[in-house]
């Protein structure tokens, strides 16, 4: 069964382009577009797509908001930020929205079906050129944010401990699965234990505390 895949983005060429890169995968389906947040929180609710790429900077409402309302419909599709703008402030807000991944327009065709896959099993995906950025800016700058992640990771199991480390150091569950000798279905059913143990809404949240926790080698 192919991924339904939802495209939000204010403007028309954009829109036309990336359905076309995502329409030449048999694997991704388009199931609708939006120009705006507004319209892409009510097309997500009618088709229910399994994945959504969302633009930022949108009339009407955008796509930060329209991500946070999407979230909080039941069994919500992954949401994926689609941007021309590298910087931290996007990045940050769009994971505390609950995005699942981080891409810049100019990436490359084959990458960005990649991200949909990965996302759609469960995965996060962030541009290669901004994840050290952001793991660097948002890892532990004081002890008290230190003892914090320390004290939350503190809850998991041995197992779920490693799993958390693998997942800073920024391995899939396939990865994950491979080193720890375990089935990718195991290492995603620690991932769904450990995400809510922390609190954190998807594994690049988790990854960054991994690293305020001290976890990671220097």
């Amino acid at each position: 069964m192919s991924i339904r895949v939802l495209l939000a983005d204010d403007e028309d060429l954009v829109r036309s382009g990336l359905s076309m890169i995502l329409e030449a995968d048999p694997g991704i389906s388009m199931v609708a577009e939006a120009g705006n947040g507004v319209e892409a929180v009510h097309l997500a609710r009618l088709h229910r797509p399994d994945v959504v790429l969302m633009d930022i900077r949108m009339p009407v409402m955008d796509g930060l908001a329209a991500t946070v309302e999407i979230n909080q419909l039941p069994a919500p599709p992954k949401v994926v930020v689609l941007t021309t703008f590298d910087l931290d402030e996007y990045v940050h807000a769009a994971l505390e929205a609950g995005a699942m991944g981080f891409l810049l327009k100019n990436t490359p065709p084959r990458d960005l079906a990649r991200a949909v896959r990965t996302v759609h099993d469960g995965d996060a995906m962030l541009a290669p050129s901004v994840t050290r950025r952001l793991i660097s800016n948002f890892s532990a700058r004081g002890t008290s944010r230190a003892n914090d992640a320390r004290r939350r990771a503190s809850v998991l199991t041995e197992r779920e401990g490693e799993v958390l480390r693998l997942v800073g150091e920024g391995m899939s569950n396939a990865e994950i699965g491979a080193r720890l000798h375990m089935s990718e279905s195991t290492v995603k059913t620690h991932m769904s234990r450990l995400l809510a143990k922390l609190e954190c809404t998807n594994r690049v949240q988790a990854a960054i505390l991994a690293h305020d926790a001290g976890l990671l080698a220097a």
